[in-house]
């Protein structure tokens, strides 16, 4: 226990920037306040990769199984001695994986920031809301109560909302983030009613003994919650459902994604934050962390799989056809987050079987570096031309060789081209659908495909293409000095770029699967050449096929889109899920529910109360004569009163 009682310093030092930078930030810190959170964010990073050391080379495993480790509990609040809420940090491979992964990645967004959020109004307060985000993130994959979990999993939500809107001033950026927040609160109520139901019938709200109790077929909170059912679904489906949906939501799986393009009006080091290792893994990292309760219910499993399949291949069509390159790489992260999802759900709980979670895992580990590259890439190039639209762009591989060079080895990353990281965590969940779910396999191969063409349609038409006007003027603009710099900024925004762009390249040769497991146990995997023939296959026509229709200006694009017609056009339109929701809001749950509700509240509950204060008003202006300040009148009400009470006592009372 107290060999990793230092972990606690990870969140509580982005905690402490915060509460230091929230309150003397803007007045006394404003010039170092990128500094301080950096500092900050740079110990928590050290302490991470200190406790990654420690926990898998050192003392993490016992008898060949890494342990589930509890670094420190508390009772926070007992309701009675079978009932109470524990605060603790449980320390097992997930948990310290995530750490590694949160604590980099916003240790990158924070050195890019230096330079991109220079000379920002409100710098001190947009390093005060990162590190808010960070801590609760942190907080969250280091809670051992999954009452805990939700507290920081608001918070998460809180902060970003915080980010989001950032820019407030701007209608579309508030707008943004009351659509995130909305949203992801319908799916955290379902979340918090998951938790009641597994806390119900598990009598605890520790994860631990909670996968204990609902593992065990023979237990009698086992036999309980499959006992009891609603709707033809037993209980244990409908909590783990719920907990999904909360998931789901974070997560922006379909339909409860419609929250995450928009939410790209925040700064551009905030969507690397939230779209890359952070917010939206949240969904992925608490179905793995329940996964062995999951694993006791096929039902829920399903559901996993089948969302999560729907999610990454509907994202990849969208995705062909957005202009907003922010708004590619958004459909992009829900396209890869349903690829994580789905292989979760086609896993088992411990060995061979359980190749698709640890591909997952393997999956959320690689995504996050090569994603929050391409995020950061798209920042410089937005610094650059100051405008996120493609046809803005083009010919800038000249300019920006740095983020030209970085930007293409996530591209290849992503698209799962070897050596590069995504190759191995992509064929690893390739593998786990083949053999789990043929259907499951058809999509995410033709999904891969998918992504490999809109990955390098972006590409092309950021850095090839014919050099656009945005550029040629940014050109201008910058003179000798974006000769020198390249267009790319200062060091502290190509820096991180030429990190995660080793990372992108070397973070696949991780032993992944003898690290992180479904039941701690290392897992022997090799790549099957003859197997990865047909996905790299695929993935090399769709880049062949997007340099034929991007690299240059030829006018067969234009072609190819009328082609498809009204499903291009659908599309675009985002496949009218928005639209969708604005009908029924405005058509059904406006005039239906929501105006009965106002009319109750103002004439039924405020009525109520305007009456009770309108009769208590009227008795009080009654009574009020009775204060005359006369002593004889009151001397005649108290012994009028002891009349009263004696007749009563003795002529009536019996």
């Amino acid at each position: 226990m107290s060999n990793y009682f230092y972990i606690l310093w990870i969140p509580l030092l982005p905690l402490a920037t915060f509460v230091i930078l929230g309150l003397f930030g803007r007045k006394y810190l404003s010039a170092i306040a990128g500094l301080l959170g950096t500092a900050s964010l740079f110990s928590s990073t050290v302490l991470s990769f200190v406790a990654a050391n420690q926990y898998f080379f050192v003392d993490g495993k016992v008898n060949g199984v890494f342990q589930k480790i509890v670094a420190f509990k508390f009772t926070w609040l007992e309701f009675s001695p079978n009932v109470s809420i524990d605060l603790g940090m449980i320390i097992d491979p997930i948990s310290v994986m995530m750490l590694v992964v949160v604590t980099s990645v916003s240790l990158m967004v924070h050195v890019f920031s230096l330079g991109y959020m220079k000379g920002e109004e409100r710098f001190a307060t947009y390093y005060a809301f990162l590190s808010l985000f960070t801590f609760s993130m942190l907080g969250l994959i280091l809670s051992s109560n999954i009452f805990q979990v939700y507290m920081f999993w608001e918070l998460v939500g809180v902060s970003s909302f915080l980010l989001i809107s950032y820019y407030f001033n701007k209608p579309s950026a508030v707008a943004a983030s009351k659509k995130a927040f909305i949203v992801t609160r319908f799916a955290d109520l379902g979340f918090l009613i998951g938790i009641l139901i597994l806390g119900f019938y598990g009598g605890t709200l520790d994860i631990g003994l909670l996968i204990e109790r609902f593992t065990s077929v023979n237990s009698a909170q086992y036999i309980s919650i499959t006992g009891a059912s609603f709707l033809g679904a037993s209980m244990l489906t409908w909590g783990l459902t719920l907990l999904f949906i909360g998931g789901a939501g974070k997560s922006a799986m379909f339909p409860l994604h419609i929250w995450l393009p928009d939410a790209m009006e925040g700064p551009t080091p905030v969507s690397a934050l939230i779209h890359a290792a952070t917010m939206v893994v949240a969904g992925v990292y608490l179905v793995a962390r329940m996964f062995p309760i999951f694993s006791m219910d096929e039902a829920a499993l399903h559901i996993v799989t089948y969302v999560g399949a729907a999610s990454a291949l509907f994202a990849a069509v969208i995705a062909c056809t957005q202009t907003d390159i922010k708004r590619v790489l958004a459909y992009s992260t829900m396209s890869q987050i349903g690829y994580m999802m789905f292989a979760l759900g086609i896993s088992k709980n411990g060995g061979e079987a359980g190749l698709g979670y640890m591909a997952s895992m393997f999956h959320l580990f690689t995504h996050a570096f090569f994603k929050s590259l391409l995020f950061l890439g798209a920042g410089a190039v937005i610094h650059m031309v100051h405008s996120n639209e493609m046809k803005d762009m083009g010919g800038l591989r000249k300019l920006m060789p740095i983020t030209h060079i970085a930007f293409l080895i996530a591209c290849l990353a992503i698209a799962g081209i070897p050596p590069f990281a995504g190759f191995f965590s992509k064929e690893e969940i390739l593998t786990a659908a083949f053999h789990e779910n043929k259907i499951i396999y058809g999509i995410a191969l033709f999904t891969a495909a998918l992504t490999s063409f809109y990955m390098f349609r972006l590409y092309f038409n950021i850095f090839w293409s014919k050099e656009a006007p945005a550029a040629n003027h940014a050109q201008a603009d910058h003179g000798q000095e974006a000769h020198a710099s390249h267009g790319e900024g200062p060091w502290v925004m190509k820096l991180p770029l030429l990190i995660l762009a080793a990372c992108a390249v070397g973070v696949g040769f991780v032993p992944f699967s003898q690290l992180v497991t479904s039941d701690g146990k290392a897992l022997e995997t090799h790549i099957d050449i003859v197997f990865s023939i047909a996905p790299v296959v695929l993935s090399v026509l769709a880049i062949l096929l997007a340099a034929r229709f991007y690299k240059n200006q030829n006018g067969r694009s234009d072609k190819m889109a009328a082609a498809f017609g009204g499903l291009y056009t659908a599309a675009y339109k985002k496949f009218y899920v928005d639209e969708v929701y604005i009908f029924i809001t405005k058509k059904i749950v406006f005039p239906f529910i929501g105006q009965p509700i106002a009319w109750a509240d103002r004439n039924i509950v405020d009525g109520f109360m305007l009456l009770l204060a309108k009769i208590t008003a009227n008795i009080s202006e009654s009574i009020k004569g009775l204060q005359s300040g006369k002593v004889q009148n009151y001397a005649l009400y108290f012994f009028g009163g002891v009349a009263a009470l004696s007749i009563l006592f003795i002529y009536i009372w019996k």
